[in-house]
Parts: C-alpha cells; structure tokens; sequence
C-alpha cells in the first residue's frame, strides 16, 4: 500500500534519527590529501589556480603534515616538483630527490602516517609526458624500467605505499617484480587503473609546471567515452598484483566507480582532481554556493558510489567539519 501507510518523511524528522538510519558515513580515515613538495627553504607557493593549495619545501611541509595528521587524516600522497628536468625525467630516480628527502623527513616526525608516492615521470620531465618520448611517440616498454627504479628509490626512502600513474601498459606487473625481487614484497600498490584523460587537470599541471610540449595524453591516459575499458584496465591491473585500484577523476566519473566497485574485491580509491577543487572554489570565492555544504556533498557523493578511499585536496577542510558535525 502507499500513502498515506507509508510516509518517507517519519525517519527526516529529527537529526539525532537521520543520523541513526544514514547509509554512507564519511571519516577522516576516508580521506588521502595530495601535496606538491619542491626544493629549497622555507618555501609556502601558493597555486593560483588552486586557491589555498601550495607548493611546499620539506621544512614547512612537515608541519602542514603534522597539522593534517591531528585532523585525523591517516594518509597523504606526494608530488614532487625537482630543481631540474630532462627528457627521461632522471630526478625522479635520485637518491636524495625532493620527494625521497621528504619521505625519509616525514617518518622521522610522523613513523604512523601513510605515505604514498606518485610514481610517474610527468612531472620531472622536460617534455611534460608520462613516458620516454622517442619521434613524437611514448615508448611504453622503455618507461616501465623508469618506473621500476623510481618506485623503488621511494621504497628505500622509507615509504608506505607506491602509486603508479602513468597508465603505461604492464606497469603494475613490473613494478610488483621489481619490488619484490628487492625485498619489498610487503609494499603494497595503490594503482591509477581507470584514469581518464580528463580536461579537469590542468590545475595540477600548472601547480606541477608539467604540462605536455607538444600534443597530449589521449594515447595513454582513457577515453571519457569507454566504460568497459575502465572494468578491463581494472581487472588487468589486479591480476598484474594491484592492491588498491582507482578511479581518477571522481565526480564526472562517479558511474565508473559504481561499476569498479562491483567488479573489484580490494579497496577501490578515487581522486577528486584540481580542476573539481577549483570549480567549488571558484564558485564559493563568487558567493555562489556554500562552500562547507558543497564540499561535504560532494565527498559524501563519491563514498556513496562505492569509494573506500578519497585522494581529495579538501582532506583538512573535510576532516575539521567531521570534527564539529556528525556525516
């Protein structure tokens, strides 16, 4: 029978009652916050496509960390901004490279946070590209050993867990080998499976100064069109040793995490990208939107499609409203 036997609004009435029949809850433990480490001293640069966000040196970004990790924020991500860049992106791999110094300063403050790595070369080549450039081509099978030592000079750092973003082919498989063949066969990978060659970037490439030179990422990186694509690349990255799988960008993609989640029986990540932070920021700087509610929302909308974790750039805001309100 229907109304008016049922009524959908008893259960709205009262918070304390929506708080007790509430599908999805939001926590801290949820969140992963991305930050851009680069050299020198005493260095807070801020991005101004990305208002409130900063390039940090490491000794002003340990104590941005240590303030997160207060907030109950478990996790951080990092990407690394080096002094100098070349064609195969050789910082990338140094012992002492801006984001290995600041592993290593890291867990020597904070010995329980979770610190994971970016593992691409974009960001420390000069061409801007994921991979080895060779006549206007990214040459897959040459980027993969670039991987393998880069993942692994962030495991002799001391970190947590790798991320490999590069969506080269087979680059979970190799890394996994060359981890283990290490010794590091108890680091686990937290893979970019599903990611998408997105408009929604250019933010972090700005923050990252790793914008392409010449043409794009369309030969590496998804089709905003494929959705079985997505469910492929996810399960061949499982079967390649992936312990995490991901799905990058979230909120125009939230149909690809709903399908991800059904299909994946490991911890399924998402990554609310710069350009969905600037949007909201732009929008609330304009008085437009409230910007607490809709940052909440649209967190609440990603966990809700079936993300166990969230890389989001609003992790200390997120945390501080989880702190006063129950979501």
């Amino acid at each position: 029978m229907g109304f008016p036997l049922h009524r959908m609004r008893r259960l709205r009435q009262h918070a304390s009652l929506r708080r007790m029949v509430r599908e999805t809850l939001l926590s801290p433990a949820d969140l992963i916050y991305p930050l851009f480490v680069t050299f020198g001293e005493n260095k807070q640069e801020p991005i101004a496509s990305m208002p409130g966000q900063y390039r940090w040196s490491v000794d002003r970004l340990v104590p941005e960390v240590t303030n997160a990790w207060a907030l109950g924020i478990p996790a951080i991500i990092l990407f690394g901004i080096p002094e100098q860049k070349d064609e195969r992106g050789s910082a990338a791999l140094e012992k002492n490279g801006v984001v290995q110094i600041a592993v290593r300063a890291l867990k020597a403050k904070l010995p329980d946070l979770m610190v994971i790595t970016d593992v691409c070369i974009d960001e420390y080549t000069s061409h801007g590209h994921c991979g080895i450039v060779r006549d206007g081509r990214i040459i897959n099978d040459e980027t993969l050993d670039c991987l393998q030592a880069m993942a692994l000079s962030h495991a002799e750092a001391g970190v947590d867990m790798v991320a490999p973003s590069d969506m080269m082919d087979g680059r979970i498989k190799a890394i996994r080998e060359s981890l283990d063949q290490h010794g590091y066969t108890e680091m686990p990978i937290m893979a970019y499976s599903a990611k998408y060659a997105s408009s929604l970037y250019a933010p972090f490439r700005e923050a990252a100064v790793s914008s392409p030179s010449f043409g794009d990422r369309r030969s590496y990186q998804m089709d905003a069109a494929n959705a079985r694509e997505a469910l492929r690349e996810v399960e061949l990255d499982l079967e390649e040793g992936a312990d995490i799988v991901m799905v990058k960008p979230a909120l125009f993609y939230l149909d690809i995490l709903r399908q991800v989640r059904e299909i994946a029986r490991v911890p399924v990540a998402a990554y609310q990208v710069s350009g969905e932070y600037s949007m909201i920021k732009a929008a609330a700087q304009q008085g437009w939107i409230d910007e607490p509610a809709v940052i909440m929302e649209s967190l609440v909308s990603i966990k809700r499609a079936g993300a166990d974790l969230i890389l989001t750039y609003f992790a200390k805001e997120a945390a501080q409203f989880l702190k006063q309100h129950v979501l």
